[in-house]
């Protein structure tokens, strides 16, 4: 697998910096997370838990912390970060997402970290980045949105923000992280040199936001939604409602795409109004919502199988998860007892991932990565009675 012998220590907690970790996992690397004594990983205990009894983690858990290692290690203790620091001499990469500040007060930052291995690197994953006003102000994803004008456009009918479905800074930044370490780790086969990564949530989500930039870059101004190729200003960009309540979304606004539709409901004089977005679309977006209103989703699926048109149904989760093109794409895989797993969407044809789909009990790895250091069995005893792993 293309990270087989890449050994990451990740301290990072909840979303971002264990996504990254995990896709690094899914692709040979050795990924050590470090947990504190106690409860350790947040989101070991948060959400549903499957099995009966059930499992002793969550749906969660397991769905980022696949094929790791668990370390248990007090930081705040100076035999920890001794320990700690003992492994960063054998590893590649060391990935955190604490608030800015925090690395350095324990004593774990990048440059205490760089002297003990210069070939490390180490990313710093945060809402707003190791620079700037915010720079110490906490926030999750929807306070990133929310600051960085994201949730502004998220809106519903009424254009009241809506609730992201999906956390887009979390996700984007565990991409993003993804990238910059390879890239880190690609020119360091040249250098013979690591690097830092400064990851903001926030950079990420503007980064990933190209395509909406007309309004705000060449007018000076925060677009409009409804007025928006594709929050709403397109007829052939948005949701409609059927006769049955279930919904259907057009999803292409090219011509073409156009011109077929509206020429198999006989409004051609309505195509000229599709050529750019906004008001003028009106009188097609009331024609279309009056129009899907008139049969069932079954019925316009059918409607439109024949026809070369950006169509889809809503499905729920649970559907979208059982759809042939989901399962043929083996973006749902089953462990030997029957529990689904998210299958890796990094297709290579060769070295293809291979997901371990068991996640590992809060410090299960502890005693043998003690003992991988040269620590023996009375030292390992002394270190646990004193709570420092």
């Amino acid at each position: 697998m293309k990270l087989e012998g890449i050994r990451v220590l990740d301290l990072s907690l909840f979303l971002p910096g264990p996504t990254a970790s995990l896709m690094m996992a899914d692709h040979g690397a050795e990924v050590i997370k470090i947990e504190a004594l106690g409860e350790g990983e947040p989101n070991r205990h948060i959400g549903q838990r499957r099995g009966t009894p059930p499992d002793d983690t969550s749906v969660y858990f397991d769905c980022t912390h696949r094929g790791k290692k668990s370390l248990t290690l007090n930081l705040k203790a100076e035999a920890g970060r001794e320990l700690f620091m003992r492994l960063v001499e054998t590893a590649d990469v060391v990935i955190e997402a604490f608030r800015p500040g925090v690395v350095k007060r324990l004593g774990v930052d990048y440059e205490a970290v760089s002297a003990r291995n210069p070939r490390i690197i180490y990313a710093s994953i945060s809402a707003f980045g190791q620079t700037g006003p915010l720079v110490g102000r906490p926030a999750h994803d929807l306070a990133v949105e929310a600051t960085c004008g994201l949730l502004s456009v998220n809106v519903d009918q009424d254009g009241r923000p809506c609730l992201p479905a999906m956390p887009a800074g979390d996700m984007l930044a565990a991409t993003l992280t993804l990238a910059g370490v390879s890239m880190a780790l690609y020119r360091r086969t040249v250098t013979g040199r690591g690097d830092y990564l400064d990851l903001a949530m926030m950079d990420s989500i503007l980064a990933c936001m190209p395509n909406n930039m007309g309004a705000v870059f060449a007018d000076k101004r925060p677009p409009v939604p409804s007025e928006e190729r594709i929050w709403g200003g397109n007829a052939f960009y948005r949701v409609y409602t059927c006769a049955d309540g279930e919904y259907v979304v057009l999803g292409g606004v090219e011509m073409k795409f156009v011109r077929n539709l509206l020429t198999a409901l006989g409004r051609e004089d309505l195509i000229e109004l599709c050529q750019r977005p906004g008001s003028v679309q009106r009188p097609v977006i009331e024609f279309l919502e009056q129009t899907f209103r008139q049969r069932t989703r079954t019925e316009w699926e059918r409607f439109m199988a024949g026809l070369d048109v950006c169509f889809a149904p809503v499905n729920d989760l649970r559907t979208g998860l059982d759809h042939p093109q989901v399962r043929a794409r083996h973006m749902v895989i089953e462990d030997e007892r029957g529990h689904e797993h998210l299958g890796v969407p990094l297709k290579f044809a060769d070295e293809p991932g291979r997901p371990r789909l068991s996640a590992p009990a809060h410090g299960a790895d502890t005693e043998a990565l003690l003992e991988e250091l040269g620590i023996d069995a009375a030292e390992r005893a002394r270190l646990h009675a004193e709570g420092v792993c």
